[in-house]
């Protein structure tokens, strides 16, 4: 199957004095006949947090783990920090953090003992290893639970924990695997407020991430589908690029409108929200025209207006029209 353009593909523009913290191209990744990342280039500027998106399966873990040397690629080269991956993964190590969707610290050790371990883990000294900790202890709230042990904690202070211990060290680049997917939203809210103070300190972070809301806070985002890089850009250009491809319907009967416009030429998706619909287009014609057309046809009454796109469409219209023929890791 020939592999679809990115929306949005911007070449490094390091010759212009932007620091890029990760470069890879072509980077591949094949189990036996399963592809599971396919020939994709990334650019990740320094200091940035820098989205991944997509669904389950679309092979943002995979990429990560070859990013950061965990998983040896098929194909293509990968430059992290200015060292050579996998060839230098042991240098990476020391300047990296990693944190994923599972807590995966221990439970049966209070807060202070945890960070305690990966501080020695990192080969901090143990004066280091106090300051520091004393420095995450008050930053990540945990002044009144040192004691307390991590298994015992909430889900929302288990990932303020877990992000702690992967900081530890003050790692120049963070990964982040999925970080959010088991926390409410109010701690995923206080959470992204400390990945913003991490890249305002200089630490460059890649995270994937499944939710639309969280994607349109990174600072760039890359949309997977099925191992391959559909779309890359800034939230901005990325919804830009459909200016005048969506569509609000505000109808008495939505269900009915919906199955009305869904397999209309030119309509690519139709999702009711509320009592509205929302329609991503085509670029070819007058959408919503055709769109009034077809419902006054129907015998239905409703509004039709243009509306601003936002990252779901951009999703759907980058992932459309891909064959299912084959699922990523």
């Amino acid at each position: 199957m020939t592999r679809p353009e990115p929306a949005i593909a911007h070449e490094s523009s390091d010759g212009a004095g932007e620091s890029i913290a990760i470069r890879a191209r072509g980077l591949t990744k094949r189990f036996a006949d399963l592809v599971a990342v396919d020939h994709v280039d990334l650019t990740v500027p320094t200091a940035h947090v820098y989205g991944f998106l997509g669904p389950n399966g679309s092979g943002k873990s995979t990429t990560i783990r070859m990013l950061c040397g965990l998983l040896t690629p098929s194909e293509g080269e990968i430059e992290v920090l200015g060292l050579r991956i996998p060839e230098q993964a042991d240098a990476l190590r020391l300047r990296i953090g990693y944190m994923t969707q599972k807590f995966s610290l221990f439970e049966d050790l209070t807060v202070r003992e945890n960070l305690d371990f990966l501080a020695a883990v990192q080969g901090l000294d143990k004066p280091q290893a106090r300051r520091r900790i004393d420095e995450l202890i008050e930053q990540y709230h945990f002044a009144d639970r040192q004691k307390q042990l991590a298994g015992t904690l909430s889900g929302g202070q288990k990932q303020r924990l877990a992000l702690a211990g992967a900081v530890i060290h003050e790692p120049e680049l963070l990964f982040l695997d999925e970080p959010t997917s088991a926390v409410d939203p109010e701690s995923r809210r206080d959470f992204w407020e400390k990945l913003f103070d991490l890249a305002d300190a200089g630490t460059t972070l890649l995270v994937s991430t499944h939710y639309m809301d969280e994607a349109e806070r990174c600072h760039r985002i890359a949309i997977l589908d099925r191992g391959a890089l559909v779309a890359d850009g800034t939230p901005d250009e990325l919804t830009s690029a459909l200016a005048g491809r969506t569509v609000s319907v505000l109808a008495q009967q939505p269900r009915r409108a919906q199955q009305t416009l869904v397999g209309l030429p030119g309509v690519l998706s139709v999702a009711q929200i509320g009592n509205s619909l929302r329609v991503l287009t085509t670029a070819d014609g007058d959408a919503g025209a055709r769109i009034h057309a077809a419902l006054r046809q129907a015998g239905l009454q409703a509004e039709v207006a243009a509306s601003q796109p936002n990252l779901e469409d951009v999703f759907v219209s980058a992932t459309r029209g891909r064959e299912p023929d084959r699922e990523a890791a």
